[in-house]
């Protein structure tokens, strides 16, 4: 009897021709700044009602992996009646 593995799907390899394609290069107008400096400010922005946040509301911001993993368990286990 075979044990089956459960493998996680996280989108289509970038490969071709057996040579793996590096990612896009940020645009020229990113920053790339650490998580510490910028929560406190995000956090005290979104507890003051900035409106200013909402301009960015649509914006995409590129996390690590594991940090979207991590978000996507807290966002489940944080429900109401979890």
């Amino acid at each position: 009897m075979a044990i089956r593995q459960l493998r996680v799907y996280t989108g289509p390899e970038l490969e071709s021709g057996g040579l793996k394609l590096m990612a896009a290069a940020p645009a020229a107008n990113t920053v790339r700044v650490s998580l510490s400096e910028v929560l406190p400010l995000l956090a005290d922005a979104v507890s003051s009602s900035r409106t200013w946040l909402s301009d960015f509301a649509e914006d995409e911001i590129e996390i690590s992996a594991d940090l979207h993993d991590v978000l996507q368990a807290y966002r489940h286990f944080r429900r109401p009646g979890a």
